[in-house]
């Protein structure tokens, strides 16, 4: 089944060019099925970018889904053109009064890791969505320091920063191959990695049940599930394009940033070569498993989100299993 963003959307055009199914919103109208609603918090500065990357990964399963885009209520953003903010994202303002229920939310990443939390400017309003995804989101990912973010929120888990960038593309291993989210991935993969700061496993506290699904003997912890508040925590970009590194490489080179070459990634590190993408089957199966877990245990009615917990993701339990354990509750 395709994913519904709207018809205008600069992504459509993208994905539709990479055989990706994509649902006019008058077709979907006549279905009679309720997709699942996914929302994307996007902090990137390329926001067009960082659409059509997410979009790409949550538009690939078999499930109809909706894409609902949002962005921080007062953060003015200075790379993407305003006229686009205004016909494509809500804020979170916006959502949050009107009360709507989501099954799944991306937390994106943002330029400001070496900012102390307290000093971004929208970090007040970032805790306000960590909380409200607590009652009205069935299972949220949060990617680099978006997950930094949500673990110093909810756990006061610091970062720290790295005496040098870790950037390429690093091997990681899969600590947890029974896991649902690790659903059919190899004992060893790739991934990308760009970040000037990191979380360590000692500092992350040992009753609060989180669990280490991948890490990397290089750049360290890479996903953690957290199953009390239905979050994944991705520290690195599964979702980067091809060519991803590479303009991040570039742009630093051009603003005369100190950069080292992006490691793994250019064939006989040239960065004039065209990189080899050896990340994206994991990036699909990724996305699919989260996906397939949400459809496996939210709530059939949206508004039950928040109400009917006993489902959480990575349990093992349908959303049918948590209805009965909550009428069982009540009885």
């Amino acid at each position: 089944m395709p994913i519904k963003i709207p018809d205008d959307l600069p992504a459509r055009k993208t994905l539709v060019q990479e055989g990706v199914m994509v649902l006019k919103e008058t077709d979907a109208i006549r279905q009679d099925i309720r997709p699942m609603r996914i929302a994307l918090l996007n902090l990137m500065p390329n926001k067009i970018r960082t659409e059509t990357q997410f979009a790409r990964l949550i538009g690939a399963t078999p499930l109809q889904v909706e894409m609902t885009l949002i962005r921080m209520t007062e953060h003015k953003s200075r790379n993407t053109p305003a006229s686009h903010l205004a016909a494509f994202y809500r804020t979170f303002r916006d959502v949050k009064e009107s009360g709507e229920k989501f099954d799944g939310l991306i937390v994106t990443g943002a330029p400001v890791e070496l900012l102390p939390f307290e000093e971004v400017d929208y970090w007040e309003e970032l805790r306000e969505v960590f909380d409200w995804t607590q009652s009205h989101v069935h299972t949220t990912m949060c990617i680099c320091w978006g997950a930094q973010a949500a673990l110093h929120h909810f756990y006061g888990v610091p970062k720290h920063a790295l005496p040098r960038k870790a950037f390429g593309v690093f091997r990681h291993r899969n600590l947890k191959p029974a896991s649902p989210y690790l659903r059919g991935f190899s004992d060893d993969f790739s991934i990308p990695v760009s970040r000037w700061t990191e979380v360590r496993p000692m500092d992350l506290p040992d009753d609060a049940g989180l669990e280490i699904l991948m890490e990397s003997d290089e750049t360290g912890l890479c996903l953690i599930e957290d199953q009390d508040k239905r979050m994944l925590y991705m520290f690195n970009h599964i979702e980067y394009d091809t060519t991803s590194l590479a303009e991040e490489y570039w742009r630093d080179v051009e603003r005369g940033i100190d950069i080292q070459i992006p490691a793994n990634y250019f064939p006989n590190d040239d960065p004039h070569a065209t990189p080899e993408n050896r990340w994206r089957s994991h990036a699909h199966l990724l996305f699919g498993n989260w996906i397939n877990e949400m459809y496996q245990t939210t709530p059939f009615e949206i508004d039950k989100i928040g109400i009917i917990t006993n489902a959480r993701p990575g349990s093992g339990m349908t959303r049918e299993q948590a209805a009965q354990a909550a009428d069982a509750d009540k009885a």
